[in-house]
């Protein structure tokens, strides 16, 4: 039996996902030339990541979106060098690319305690400055996150992919019959009898040329990257997003997914992955899979469907293939299944290579014992 945690989509309710803050060191303290006494350093500005922290709240609680380090104390007669000045810490999620203005990366929060120094504080007055302080390091900051989460979900606009967050996890996504009602990501989660819980992000949908930033582009696709593993969704009936735009059947929706996927970043595509089949409901749709199923074991026999630049280089062995409809329920207690023995499987995976690992560091560890040669002996 699996129950699920009612995650209200309040908590994840206008998702922020890009930060632009102004951050500047504190400026040291000043130095006492009589007696050669060094004034103290300014504070520090640092992004450190915290796991419960999300970049809405830092909007919120900081409006003015203005982080300023303190000031070093200056040199005097009871103390002739000066204490530094308070350091200002930026608290963010895990999953945060720390860049400047220009687009250069400053250091990446990848787990939680990670920090990234954005904002140097300036140096005391001393002697070597005449005694005078400098100022600290003031730019421009942003904060793009990467989405982690344990599963996202990937598949064109109407494949169903919010209906299906829902029916996993009782988060409340917009649902609608037309394109783009997942206009940010929305987060669900599934909590198994065990307690265990697993974390589904239906992402923004993409659109054929979302590699070179059509629809939402790199929005959806840089979120891709830290999800653990892909949950693909396609329409068992096909796909056509517009009346002008060729209409796909599932298997070429599942070919131009991977395509997308490939031309933003080739190893995307080598993330572990599920296929899940909607819309089961709808007439023929038993046919339409059996097809399908036909299509994903010979590939190469339907390459002739899809334009030569649209297909994949490499085909895309998926765990599981999952038929279901979100709409009545159909199918969703496997899809739990299956999706708990893929992250399990990996999670044994991971625990196996640490121990080989461990293992070998300490046999690296180990000195060889000496070995004798014996000589020939001699004769008396």
């Amino acid at each position: 039996m699996v129950w699920i945690s009612r995650m209200c989509c309040r908590k994840y309710g206008n998702f922020v996902d890009n930060l632009r803050l102004y951050v500047r060191g504190g400026s040291g303290g000043m130095g006492l030339p009589r007696l050669g006494g060094q004034g103290g350093k300014g504070g520090d500005v640092w992004v450190v990541a915290q796991k419960e922290m999300t970049l809405k709240r830092v909007k919120d609680k900081y409006p003015q979106k203005r982080f300023i380090a303190g000031v070093g104390t200056n040199s005097s007669v009871r103390a002739l060098r000066g204490q530094k000045g308070e350091d200002q810490e930026v608290l963010a999620p895990p999953g945060i690319t720390v860049t400047n203005d220009d687009g250069m990366v400053l250091g990446k929060l990848n787990t939680e305690g990670d920090r990234v120094l954005v904002a140097r504080g300036g140096q005391g007055g001393s002697y070597h400055s005449e005694f005078l302080p400098s100022k600290g390091q003031s730019r421009q900051i942003r904060l793009d996150l990467k989405l982690i989460a344990d599963l996202g979900l990937v598949g064109f606009p109407n494949a169903g992919k919010s209906s299906l967050l829902t029916a996993l996890s009782h988060a409340k996504p917009q649902i609608a019959s037309y394109a783009f009602t997942t206009l940010r990501p929305e987060i669900g989660k599934v909590m198994y009898e065990d307690h265990k819980q697993i974390s589904v992000a239906d992402l923004p949908g993409l659109i054929e040329g979302a590699h070179m930033n059509r629809g939402m582009g790199h929005q959806f696709l840089k979120h891709v990257e830290r999800t653990r593993q892909l949950l693909f969704v396609v329409d068992v009936c096909g796909f056509q997003l517009a009346s002008k735009t060729p209409f796909r059947s599932a298997f070429e929706a599942v070919q131009l997914l991977i395509k997308e996927l490939e031309l933003y970043k080739e190893d995307l595509p080598c993330k572990p992955a599920v296929l899940v089949v909607n819309k089961m409901d709808l007439p023929d749709a038993e046919d339409k899979l059996s097809k399908l199923q036909e299509q994903l074991l010979n590939p190469h026999e339907f390459s002739h469907l899809l334009p030569d630049d649209m297909l994949p280089k490499n085909n895309m062995v998926f765990r599981h293939v999952v038929p279901i409809s979100a709409a009545t329920g159909f199918g969703i207690a496997h899809l739990k299944t299956c999706i708990r023995q893929s992250l399990d499987k990996d999670a044994s995976m991971a625990t196996d290579s640490l121990h080989r690992d461990k293992l070998q560091a300490l046999r690296g560890a180990v000195p060889a014992k000496n070995t004798l040669t014996w000589g020939p002996t001699a004769s008396v």
